[in-house]
């Protein structure tokens, strides 16, 4: 009996023993009356949008003008004496040289009349070497001289003035050209200045264009331009021309392009579109229907970062077309938002599907 008294005692004295020590310690645990927070950022589901990755490329930017076609050069083959047309020499559609005689007018006596003063320039020659001679011996005067002297001149020029006449009763081509007008027919009285011929020059052609003032600072001479027809094929130019001062009606300046046309189209005098080559940029082409207007009105893209980040820039546009557009002012890569952009905003962390791996 003692025994089990000596032994409940001493198991009482060992559990107060352990609630001191445990007291002691202060390891003393509440139990908590609410749920655990659930994890927020880290455990929400984010927007998926689908990209592509699209890499910059040197391109040609080329800036744009509507312009005209003209011949590199033309004129009219006027009379420049009067007369009766005897021949023809060349017809309408002609190819022709420079030097070519294009038709014959009339003598009219003009050969006799150059080979009357022929004889009096030989005569006043004479006249005037014996009064030399004379006066030498003081047997002529100084005045008799200087008379002769100007009869001699003014018989030269008179002369000069016969045989130009002469040479006038065979207009030539002022250079290589085609015949493209003809005004004449053999039997046609013509005056001085009566139109004869059109010649134009078309183995080399010149496009003329207006540059906007916000753009002019881009040009210069030697600089290439394709010269695109409205209904032929595309043929190279070299800027040759730059105005100085604009329009001041347009605010633009004008310029001229030699362009060469070795098969000689029929393209003078018609419109084209004329493309100026600029600078090689680096630059990004990417659909139209991928661009968007930002906050400042300007056009821009959405791509997502290497954080996975919705990123809005804005760009500058090259050249648009249905097939595409060149822009600036992008990274040199940049994983563009092709669906889904409109469901979320820049800043945005998003979860990207690439394209090409969802294809594979």
């Amino acid at each position: 009996m003692s025994r089990v008294k000596w032994s409940s005692l001493g198991l009482s004295i060992v559990v107060v023993i352990a609630l001191v020590i445990w007291m002691a310690t202060g390891d003393i645990r509440v139990a908590s009356t609410e749920a655990p927070a659930q994890q927020e950022s880290a455990q929400q589901e984010r927007t998926r949008v689908q990209v592509t990755s699209l890499h910059a490329q040197l391109y040609e930017p080329g800036l744009l003008l509507q312009g005209q076609i003209e011949p590199w050069n033309a004129v009219t083959v006027s009379a420049r004496i009067a007369g009766t047309v005897e021949t023809i020499e060349a017809e309408l559609g002609d190819s022709v040289k420079a030097g070519d005689v294009l038709l014959t007018i009339s003598e009219d006596g003009r050969s006799a009349e150059v080979e009357r003063w022929q004889a009096q320039v030989r005569k006043l020659e004479a006249d005037l070497a014996a009064a030399r001679r004379l006066r030498a011996s003081n047997l002529a005067s100084q005045s008799e001289i200087l008379g002769l002297e100007s009869e001699l001149a003014a018989a030269r020029s008179e002369l000069k003035a016969a045989e130009l006449a002469v040479s006038h009763l065979r207009p030539s081509a002022p250079f290589d050209g085609v015949i493209n007008g003809k005004s004449v027919e053999a039997g046609s009285l013509v005056q001085v200045g009566s139109p004869l011929y059109e010649l134009v020059r078309i183995d080399r052609l010149k496009a003329k264009g207006q540059v906007p003032q916000q753009s002019v600072a881009q040009v210069a001479p030697g600089q290439k331009v394709l010269v695109r027809p409205l209904d032929g094929d595309a043929l190279e130019g070299v800027i040759t021309f730059v105005a100085s001062a604009a329009n001041p009606e347009t605010r633009s300046f004008a310029i001229e392009v030699a362009v060469e046309n070795p098969e000689q189209k029929r393209i003078a005098g018609g419109s084209a579109n004329l493309r100026i080559a600029l600078k090689d940029v680096q630059a990004t082409f990417i659909s139209p229907a991928f661009l968007s207007l930002g906050e400042d009105g300007r056009p821009g893209v959405k791509y997502v970062d290497e954080q996975n980040q919705v990123v809005f820039r804005a760009v500058t546009l090259l050249s648009v077309s249905t097939e595409g557009a060149w822009v600036t002012g992008l990274p040199d890569e940049i994983r563009l938002i092709t669906r889904g952009g409109g469901f979320v905003s820049e800043g945005e962390y998003v979860e990207p599907v690439d394209v090409a791996e969802k294809r594979g």
